[in-house]
């Protein structure tokens, strides 16, 4: 199941504040889990921690909304399923919290989000991002969403991937908490 972010749960109080200790295991970390029995004590070793203290201090920044989530990432790409369409919807605004939950619920639906339109050229204010083997398999799954969203949804679109892109998200660098680094890097 994906997350359904909507721009009111992206403002949690406290979401910014991070101590040295926090910050360390955020750094430790953002490249990825290690791949053993038990990484909370190997990342606890890194920044000098214990593996409880390392899973109580992510279970909190979870909590206070610093770290979204902890999850494994799988690449699809090596799994098969090469056609991935980000789709776009045209929603009654009034309605876009609980169909983004209802189709951020449905198999297949990887990121579900609000954003805002961009009248006369970009109505749309609901992405889906959906993964198949053929293009076939995404316009299925696309009709799901459809009728998932029922007479709210006005329009829809399906922009088909063209290329790779390795996606890091927010990184921290160095000891200033302000720096962070953003970049995308093309990949084959």
């Amino acid at each position: 199941m994906s997350d359904f972010i909507c721009p009111s749960d992206t403002n949690k109080a406290g979401a910014t504040s991070l101590d040295e200790r926090d910050r360390a295991i955020v750094l430790a970390t953002q490249e990825g889990l290690p791949l053993v029995a038990d990484p909370w004590a190997v990342v606890g070793e890194q920044v000098g921690m214990s593996g409880n203290e390392v899973l109580y201090r992510m279970q909190t920044m979870l909590e206070r909304g610093v770290i979204r989530r902890i999850a494994a990432v799988p690449n699809h790409y090596r799994l098969g399923y090469v056609a991935n369409g980000m789709t776009v919807w045209d929603v009654t605004d009034a309605e876009i919290e609980r169909l983004g939950r209802d189709v951020a619920a449905i198999r297949g639906v990887s990121h579900c989000y609000q954003r805002p339109r961009h009248r006369p050229h970009w109505p749309y204010n609901l992405f889906a991002m959906l993964h198949g083997r053929t293009r076939e398999d995404v316009e299925q799954q696309a009709q799901v969403v459809r009728d998932c969203l029922g007479d709210a949804c006005h329009d829809h679109r399906i922009l088909y991937s063209t290329r790779i892109l390795k996606k890091t998200g927010l990184r921290l660098t160095g000891k200033d908490t302000q720096t962070v680094s953003t970049e995308n890097d093309a990949r084959g």
